[in-house]
């Protein structure tokens, strides 16, 4: 174990960072890929070949005897393929080599993985291809590249390359605006902070339970007497065992070059987050696979397992991912940072107003980036944001943005009058508000906190759709300003004109509360509750007109993308019915019978030496007729699963939405009634209260 004096020693000890290319590799060999690294350029053939010797040198002497290319497949999880450096010498021996090309490129069978019918099964031919702007890391004994993943026609099948691609297409936006202030950028970069939730429990009480295991969530499972309402276990007191989980967490964050900064209880019991330091959208995408990856890994060392589902247990708050999401230059400036002087605050307003644009315009797509059978039981349950996609700006920008749309004088906090002369804006505090946290898009300063993802999510696609919607809109705002003869004159029009076109995105109330469902519809916001109904939209005309003009995606790749979606879907739901069956018939009703049985022979007991059959009888009955109501169910859940009808993805996506999940909840009511009532000793898994409050 660390101690603090060597946190920075030990921080970053595994990573090819800059730091360590820098010793490594000659002057014009780092200069050359620092200029890739920085500028997204190809690299050079012999560049790469220094590159990768030094690379397996350096992997060498921290263990490494393999390595592997690490993409991010559309499964949403990370893949890896692992390779000795070993290659024999004449005289029957071997050595340790790795050439610029095995760096460059790699390719592992891609016949396997989800591509959404972009190709067929026996097609098994895939590349991987280094991404430079991404650290290479040693862990477990193999150097780690990551990649980029496409098929042998070129079909992107991975969510690292439309990510980059995502990058660079709000980079080019950004920087014809930022030109329009007199500023000759050459790189804008969006920058991400992923909170992570998750929950850790016994690994005897996971191992006991075919749900856990096969879905990641509780199927069934009574209400213990005690659940979150006490709210005493948020930010409380970190038990032992979690604490020194924690702690090993951070060790192994530190050494892969991950910001693990904040780590507290959540609401819900045995429920944890760990948030990092934001860094750029592409690493932090890696960041957060790794540390999903290392969680699981280090939990098991402590006797644990980390469950990430969105909602693993019925009844307390399930987990999710906040995605704190800005726009940075290369020199640094925060571009959602408000400023102190009127021009800075004249181009805050115009990229928050793109920001604002994109997100009402393109929030079908946000919603669908967030869109899964586990979210599904999250959003709008009162411990997420709902399933409406809202902005929260705060008071003060709000009467900002009110006195710009009407033309009216405004008066800041510090008294500092706004005229609507140029330049008309005053300087805008910041944190003159308290966070909203029912909000899904809420603006925190000098970033917004997207908080709809799910916990599991990998969060390359989210970006993807809001690096490219807000481009769009950074696009259209350039194609118009680039031409005007008054150029502060002619943003405030566009200003005031954008905010009232898109003003009813923007909502600083209450999302839990009832009235803001009304309230939606009337504005026309879309309210898309279940995956099945948002996902067939994500190829609506404008998303793909939007994603092909930025050279994100073609058509094509969207269909496969769509149909991945709803496919993983129904497959989720279909796993999930299984797994409720089997666990009907293998473990719950064989324990209710015999818990019967042992009822009926305490009442023939009672019976013989004349006494009445009182309580063991009345148990009996209950537990008999929910038994049979149970076994009902289940009969007509496995009718269900049998009728799947041989339709298109989303008619089967429907079909499990409607017909599948109210017979699975069918299903799981009487038997959450027979836990409260069937003996401990006879039940067959453990109950809540055994997972969620051990000690």
């Amino acid at each position: 174990m660390s101690t603090a004096s060597n946190v920075p020693e030990l921080f970053g000890s595994m990573v090819f960072s800059e730091t360590v290319m820098k010793e490594r590799l000659p002057k014009d060999i780092f200069k050359k890929l620092k200029k890739t690294m920085r500028e997204g350029t190809a690299i050079d053939a012999d560049v790469a070949a220094v590159v990768a010797t030094a690379m397996k040198d350096w992997a060498v002497s921290k263990g490494a005897t393999h390595y592997t290319h690490w993409f991010q497949p559309m499964t949403g999880i990370t893949a890896e393929k692992h390779d000795s450096f070993i290659s024999p010498t004449d005289d029957g021996g071997v050595m340790m080599e790795f050439s610029g090309k095995e760096l460059i490129k790699g390719e592992p069978d891609a016949s396997s993985f989800p591509s959404g019918g972009l190709r067929a099964t026996f097609e098994a031919r895939g590349y991987t291809a280094w991404d430079p702007t991404s650290y290479a890391f040693v862990k477990d004994g193999s150097l780690y590249i990551p990649t980029a993943f496409c098929s042998y026609t070129g079909e992107i099948l991975d969510k690292k390359t439309p990510l980059l691609r995502s990058m660079d297409a709000i980079s080019k936006q950004a920087c014809r605006v930022l030109k329009l202030f007199g500023k000759d950028v050459k790189r804008i970069t969006t920058t991400v902070g992923p909170e992570q939730e998750y929950f850790l429990i016994n690994k005897h009480d996971y191992a006991q339970r075919k749900d856990l295991i096969f879905t990641g969530r509780t199927l069934f499972g009574a209400n213990p007497p005690k659940g979150q309402e006490m709210e005493d276990h948020y930010f409380g007191s970190i038990r032992p065992r979690v604490a020194a989980f924690m702690q090993e967490l951070d060790e192994e964050l530190w050494k892969l070059g991950i910001f693990a900064k904040t780590k507290h209880n959540e609401v819900a019991p045995a429920q944890h987050e760990m948030a990092p330091v934001f860094t750029t959208t592409n690493i932090a995408t890696d960041h957060n696979q790794l540390t999903m990856e290392v969680m699981k890994r280090v939990a098991q060392k402590h006797d644990f397992i980390c469950l990430m589902h969105e909602k693993p247990f019925d009844g307390v708050n399930g987990s999710g991912k906040h995605n704190n999401w800005s726009l940075s230059t290369d020199e640094g400036e925060n571009l959602l940072e408000p400023g102190k002087s009127p021009s800075q605050n004249a181009q805050f307003i115009l990229f928050l107003t793109a920001v604002i644009k994109a997100v009402d315009e393109y929030q079908d797509l946000l919603r669908i980036s967030v869109a899964s059978a586990g979210n599904d039981h999250r959003l709008g349950a009162n411990e997420a944001p709902p399933a409406i996609v809202s902005m929260f700006i705060g008071d003060e920008l709000q009467a900002v943005l009110d006195a710009i749309e009407s033309g009216a004088d405004y008066t800041d906090m510090t008294k500092t009058k706004m005229s609507l002369g140029v330049p008309v804006l005053p300087s805008i505090p910041k944190d003159t508000t308290d966070r909203n946290r029912t909000s899904p898009f809420a603006f925190t300063g000098n970033k917004f906190e997207f908080r709809m993802l799910g916990s599991t999510f990998n969060i390359a696609c989210t970006n993807i759709m809001l690096n490219t919607a807000v481009a769009e809109e950074l696009r259209v705002f350039a194609d118009e300003l680039e031409g005007a003869e008054d150029f502060p004159a002619a943003m405030l029009k566009l200003v005031q004109r954008e905010i009232k076109a898109h003003k009813r995105i923007i909502f600083n109330g209450n999302g839990y509360d009832d009235a803001w469902v009304v309230e939606a519809e009337k504005r026309g916001l879309l309210n898309w509750k279940s995956t099945d109904v948002a996902l067939p939209h994500y190829t609506d005309e404008k998303n793909v007109e939007m994603f092909v003009k930025h050279g994100i995606y073609t058509p094509t790749e969207m269909d496969s993308r769509e149909e991945t979606l709803l496919e993983e879907y129904a497959k989720t739901l279909h796993i999930e019915a299984l797994t409720m069956s089997d666990m009907v018939r293998q473990e719950i009703v064989p324990a209710c019978i015999a818990y019967e049985k042992e009822l009926a022979g305490a009442v023939k007991d009672k019976k013989e030496i004349g006494i009445a059959g009182g309580a063991e009888q009345s148990m009996l009955s209950d537990i008999s007729a929910l038994t049979d109501t149970l076994y009902t169910k289940c009969t007509a859940l496995e009718k269900c699963i049998a009728d799947v009808p041989d339709a298109s993805p989303e008619d089967i996506a429907h079909y499990y939405h409607d017909v599948v999940i109210p017979a699975m909840e069918a299903v799981r009511e009487p038997a959450d009634k027979l836990e409260s009532k069937v003996g401990k000793t006879y039940w067959p898994f453990p109950t809540y209260s055994d997972i969620l409050f051990y000690v």
